[in-house]
């Protein structure tokens, strides 16, 4: 069970970029093993020498980037890098289909935002470093500290799950007492 999705306020960090892909994210050579932890420490590695790299400290618990979030490969080890890292939202003008399902399966909330939101709170941001979000799950917004706020959708079932901090098995699972009654039956 992970930790569930409720909401959260938290500083954010830009990346400004497009067509960001999962080996990018986090390069193939680190993903020797199968664990979820450890990651994190190699979060943008072939990135972190820029001098101009936003993400140097962990802190902000939301990546606010461009467009196509997650293509490339399918590795469920990109979202494991980002939460392993800390963060628990990517607001994106939008998301490779495979990474905003691998993301919602391991607690990481996948926001899409019209172009138009995404270049308000990057102005925000950048105005100010240390301006807090807020993500509330369950009115499906994000809000900026003087009240602006802007909507975002989401599957249902994938709600459900961030919300109660279940993956698909441990959906199935909650039903396990249903399940054996019906074997018996």
């Amino acid at each position: 069970m992970k930790k569930p999705f409720t909401t959260l306020s938290s500083r954010a960090v830009v990346l400004a970029a497009d067509d960001v892909d999962t080996d990018q994210i986090i390069p193939a050579r680190f993903l020797k093993g199968t664990q979820k932890t450890g990651l994190g420490d190699h979060l943008f590695e072939d990135w972190r020498s820029r001098p101009d790299f936003p993400l140097r400290e962990r802190g902000p618990k939301i990546l606010v980037t461009g467009t196509n979030f997650g293509c490339g490969s399918s590795r469920e080890h990109a979202p494991w890098a980002l939460v392993d890292w800390g963060f628990r939202a990517v607001i994106a003008r939008s998301f490779a289909d495979i990474f905003k399902e691998n993301a919602t399966k391991n607690g990481l909330l996948p926001i899409a935002l019209p172009e138009v939101a995404c270049q308000r709170l990057e102005l925000a941001l950048r105005a100010d470093s240390g301006l807090v979000l807020g993500v509330d799950l369950a009115a499906q917004r994000v809000s900026l500290p003087d009240g602006n706020w802007f909507s975002f959708s989401i599957d249902p079932f994938a709600k459900h799950c961030l919300a109660s901090g279940l993956d698909e098995l441990g959906y199935i699972l909650s039903f396990a007492d249903r399940i054996t009654a019906h074997e018996q039956r």
